[in-house]
């Protein structure tokens, strides 16, 4: 039934979560509560609080995340994804993750909600470094400035110019997919419902049951995205 739905969308939307990146082996970010941070409330460290009076603790952190990060790569689910956008069957990825795993797997329009763990910036100037610089042990600009994760952190407003494409895709959309998201984070949460009331389909395929399931015209659980969109995809191909 939703490869039927892709077929015949002129404009499909996917919002993706943290369970399109867990299947990549990198921990959702609850999840840092374990070992290292075993004592620690991720919470408190990825904040902006952290950075201006506890900078040890928020670099440790982040070197933490940034490492991992380096470890995985994107699923088959991603690249599928990126394949279909080449192929004009998706229009929009939006995403809660911070991994840049969809760009990696080659999609190009991706609007990142929560910013990009792949990029550190100066809080002075606001260059723009890979965020090597964090394993590397570099943590200045050339100016002098801290660098600092090019994520939002607790504490600090989402972009505006991402939320604002996130609705406006939201609008457009003749059918929003939902992966790995739990749908409890506003205002990410609102995107489905955005789209519902523009006269959307909406399918939602998540491990656990969400809240806005009674609103979804599909719902897949306790199945891998990557499967999932195997399936979809052998489906899509049978028909051309």
């Amino acid at each position: 039934m939703l490869a039927q739905w892709l077929k015949t969308s002129m404009y499909t939307v996917v919002l993706t979560g943290a369970g399109m990146s867990t299947e990549s082996g990198l921990p959702d970010f609850r999840s840092a509560q374990t070992g290292l941070w075993n004592k620690k409330n991720p919470q408190q460290l990825a904040s902006t609080y952290a950075l201006a009076h506890n900078r040890d603790e928020f670099i440790a952190f982040y070197q933490y995340r940034i490492r991992t990060l380096h470890q995985c790569k994107p699923h088959a689910g991603h690249i599928l994804l990126s394949e279909w956008e080449k192929r004009g069957i998706i229009q929009n990825i939006i995403t809660q993750n911070v991994d840049g795993f969809h760009q990696q797997a080659g999609s190009e329009n991706v609007i990142e909600l929560h910013g990009s763990l792949r990029t550190v910036h100066c809080q002075s100037c606001h260059k723009v470094y890979a965020s090597d610089m964090y394993i590397n042990e570099n943590f200045h600009c050339a100016c002098g400035g801290f660098l600092r994760p090019s994520v939002v952190l607790f504490g600090e407003s989402l972009p505006s110019d991402a939320i604002e494409k996130a609705w406006l895709a939201a609008q457009k959309a003749e059918l929003l997919i939902v992966l790995g998201s739990s749908l409890q984070v506003s205002p990410a949460n609102q995107l489905p419902l955005i789209a519902k009331r523009s006269g959307a389909k909406l399918a939602i395929v998540n491990m656990e049951p969400t809240e806005l399931d009674e609103w979804a015209d599909l719902v897949i659980h306790h199945q891998k995205i990557g499967e999932v969109l195997k399936e979809m995809d052998n489906e899509l191909k049978a028909g051309e």
